[in-house]
Order: C-alpha cells, then structure tokens, then sequence
C-alpha cells in the first residue's frame, strides 16, 4: 500500500521515488483517474526516478512509448485511451512487454482491464479541491 499527497510539483519527484521504493519488486502498474488528474505527470517523474535518458511523453496515439534508462533497461508506457478494440493490443504482442520483467506503467487500464496480469499495482490518482493529487496503490 502506498499513498501520498502532492500539494505542488516540487513535491512530485520525491513521491515519485518513495512510490518506487514501495514497490521493489514490482513492475506492473495501472494507473487510473480522471482525465487531467496527473497521470501522465506522476508517469513522468517516476520515469526521472527510475533514471530514464529519453523524453518522456504520453503515447496516445501510439498506444506503447519505450524508455531506455542509465542501466540499458527499458521502461514501457502504455496509453489505452484511444483503443477501440483488444485485438488492438493483441496485434502490439502486450504480452511481451507485462511479461518481460521490466517496468510497465499503463495509463487507462478500465479500457483492457480483462487481458491485465493479476500481479499489477492499481493506482489511483485524484484531484482534490484544492488542486492537490492523491496518489494511491494497493
């Protein structure tokens, strides 16, 4: 279990490595919450924690970004908000990349929640009122 409240981004990348640490043997990550709530931001700044070399960006419409990070391994980045079909993910092979042992961080996880592997953390992210970001994992 994990949670979190990020009041500021200055905030952000200090969350972002305490979340990895929660976490040491995992590599499997939805990520759930409204559009605009942080997601890909949260994405980003875990990516600069687990000392990612290449920019960071939502894969919307390319549904998979790859990352390499410092140590020559590489992080994949999931973007389902705009699939119309799991065939669709089917024909992307996801089954290499949940299984491949490296980091996975997938953003609209609703959308194909019944082809993800039963190990992968759910968060959740929510804007307050104020503005702030409530990250939560199980």
């Amino acid at each position: 279990m994990f949670k979190a409240e990020i009041r500021s981004l200055s905030e952000i990348n200090h969350v972002a490595e305490k979340f990895i640490e929660a976490y040491p043997a995992d590599r499997l990550f939805a990520f759930y919450g409204k559009m605009g709530s942080g997601k890909t931001t949260f994405i980003k700044a875990l990516c600069d924690a687990l000392q990612v070399i290449d920019y960071v960006t939502s894969p919307t419409f390319a549904l998979i970004n790859v990352y390499e990070t410092e140590q020559s391994r590489e992080i994949y980045h999931f973007d389902f908000y705009r699939i119309k079909s799991l065939e669709e993910l089917y024909d992307l092979g996801y089954e290499e990349y949940f299984f491949s042992d490296e980091y996975c961080f997938v953003e609209w996880p609703e959308l194909v929640e019944s082809l993800l592997p039963p190990r992968m953390v759910k968060v959740t992210i929510t804007e307050t009122p104020l503005g702030s970001r409530i990250i939560e994992s199980n």
